[in-house]
């Protein structure tokens, strides 16, 4: 049965990546509907649309999936609405990964999306927008949570309190600015931004208590309202996994009651997962999914029985007990993925949980209120101020707690398939630690001799082989050459840019020396000479005779290299250089071979 249903959703999930159309790169007219509002960026606006049809010589094709349009920044584009119609002329181009070691799959997450093509346009290049009658629910419930936020903003809530209240009361965090994220994540309180269990279970409870006078009687029309006022949250809210998932959980267990048949969390909380794969089945993949899981099965299995060893008597100091123990065993239970996809851990998170956690339900349920009672002037300004001033207190205890000395634990990081090992140890210690179980200490040690059997061979397995790395770095030039885990860098950069750091997180690399790349520099390992240098000529490669050319800068520079006895076996343009240079047809032909652009191809990755 087990392995039936494996080999179901393998099938789901290549049917799902099959379903998504290949556009020819070529100028097309594409016929695509808004998916969302437009996301601002440095210098042009982002937008998803779904794909509907595509005409060409042969006339009009029905095609699937998503692209990414960035549109020249334009006032005109600020007023698409998610489910406007468009018709556009665009040149489809495949999104690419950076191809750096160790580096997030940008390319597989976004064909988890239904999204592998994008294309830059401007304004002239949409011929034509239709508005709708009926737009579909998804994005009439986005139109609503735009007005919801408009709402905010009318009650005087503007800034970075507005960002921070949008993230984390209707979960649009396009608003955020960086330093925000940044401090949420050095605190440990990341998970408040996301509408995630936490809002749907502050949003429920609240519900519940407001409509108690149906408690008895009713009770039947009070679990409906509950219900459906959660699920209408979650569709303003983007449906994201981790609301889904908490909705379908609470539906269970409501169900569960309203037919008086005891509802089991963990099974409501596994059939809820089991209903999003079946709908898409490349969530299980989703960041959001994986921790939210993870963390709310932790506490689900374990909660329980760790509150329960110590009673105390007193009101306030019980409440904040519940919190270190929901804290403490849902940071356990993500600890692996957060250090494996994040390769940090925030140090100060018991602390920062018992007091921001409780102020974010606050900032949940005052934001909820104010566009219900948004028509009553005096109450919902009342409102907006008591969130000002609830969001102003939050940011300050973030920043406060982001900028202690050691709040973030950084420079670590693990594969995948210790990564799961280490999640199994963790399963297990908690078990055996909470509940007693000593008779299960010979499969804790099982695992623990596999992961260190895994991360020996994987060290052994680093140390024997080198490696030449031209990192795909935006605007700079960084080459790596790792001889064992010794890490020598070469860097236009002076702080060590993120591409390296999670290569020598995930590694345990050691970084011996960095030396500037701006200058031509020769280097020799393993019999092959590679130069670095931001202009070549035949007096140059001559007197070096190297293998390898990594050329620098944003238009390096090349003199003549006629008449060379000897020509480079590699050319490598590095990420530094610009979008539109191109070396001469005759440059290629003397080198006898098309140079590597790092830019457009992905890191160049060479065993030496």
């Amino acid at each position: 049965m087990t392995l039936a249903l494996i080999l179901c959703g393998h099938l789901m999930y290549s049917h799902e990546k099959n379903r998504i159309t290949i556009l020819e790169q070529k100028k097309s007219k594409i016929i695509c509907t808004v998916s969302d509002f437009p996301e601002e960026r440095e210098n042009s606006y982002r937008v998803k649309v779904r794909l509907a049809a595509v005409s060409d010589s042969d006339g009009i094709k029905r095609i699937a999936g998503s692209m990414l349009l960035y549109i020249r920044k334009d006032s005109s584009v600020t007023d698409l609405l998610p489910g406007d119609i468009l018709k556009i002329v665009c040149i489809p181009a495949v999104i690419t990964a950076r191809g750096n070691p160790c580096e997030f799959d940008y390319r597989s997450y976004m064909e988890n999306h239904g999204i592998k093509f994008m294309s830059f346009i401007s304004k002239h290049d949409i011929l034509g927008r239709i508005v709708p009658e009926n737009r579909r629910i998804v994005h009439r419930a986005l139109i609503i949570r735009e007005r919801i936020i408009e709402m905010y903003r009318n009650r005087g809530i503007t800034g970075r309190n507005l960002a921070l209240v949008a993230a984390m009361t209707v979960g649009e965090k396009t608003m955020l600015e960086p330093e925000q994220k940044e401090n949420f994540r050095k605190a440990g309180v990341m998970h408040i931004m996301a509408v995630s269990g936490l809002h749907a279970m502050v949003l429920s409870l609240f519900v519940f208590n407001i409509l108690f006078f149906l408690k008895r009687r009713f009770n039947i029309l009070r679990i409906i309202l509950a219900i459906s006022i959660l699920w209408a949250f979650a569709f303003v809210t983007g449906l994201t996994p981790s609301v889904m998932r908490a909705t379908l959980m609470f539906s269970f267990i409501q169900a569960g009651s309203l037919m008086k048949r005891p509802a089991n969390s963990l099974n409501s909380v596994l059939s809820s997962a089991f209903v999003l794969i079946l709908i898409r089945p490349s969530v299980i993949f989703d960041t959001g999914f994986l921790l939210s899981y993870s963390a709310v099965i932790f506490i689900i299995a374990f909660y329980r029985n760790l509150y329960i060893r110590l009673q105390l008597k007193n009101w306030l100091a019980d409440k904040v007990w519940q919190s270190v123990v929901v804290a403490f065993v849902a940071q356990a239970g993500t600890f692996p993925l957060t250090v494996m996809l994040f390769n940090r851990f925030p140090a100060y998170f018991l602390i920062t949980n018992v007091i921001i956690v409780p102020l974010s339900s606050l900032i949940i349920i005052t934001g909820c209120m104010i566009p219900l009672l948004y028509p009553l002037v005096f109450l919902s300004g009342f409102l907006g101020t008591t969130l000002n001033y609830l969001t102003s207190i939050t940011e300050f205890l973030t920043e406060t707690a982001a900028s202690l000395p050691g709040s973030t634990i950084g420079g670590i990081g693990m594969p995948v398939i210790e990564c799961i090992l280490l999640t199994l140890i963790i399963t297990i210690l908690c078990y055996i630690l909470i509940n007693n179980q000593l008779r299960l200490v010979k499969y804790l040690l099982t695992l623990v001799l596999m992961s260190a059997l895994v991360t020996s061979l994987r060290d052994i397995s680093v140390r024997r082989t080198n490696e030449l790395i031209v990192y795909n770095s935006p605007g700079a030039t960084v080459v790596g050459i790792r001889t064992g885990k010794i890490l020598n860098l070469y860097s236009t950069e002076a702080n060590m840019p993120d591409e390296v750091m999670r290569h020598i997180s995930t590694l345990s690399l050691k970084v011996e020396k960095t030396l500037p790349a701006n200058e031509t520099t020769c280097i020799e390992i393993s019999g092959r000479r590679i130069l670095i240098s931001g202009s070549v000529g035949s007096k140059l490669l001559s007197s070096v005779s190297p293998e390898i050319v990594i050329l620098t800068g944003p238009r390096p520079l090349i003199k003549d290299c006629s008449g060379l006895h000897k020509y480079p076996e590699m050319l490598i343009l590095s990420s530094e250089t610009a979008s539109g240079f191109s070396l001469s047809d005759e440059f290629s032909f003397l080198f006898n071979k098309t140079p590597f652009n790092v830019r457009k191809s992905g890191a160049f990755i060479m065993s030496l």
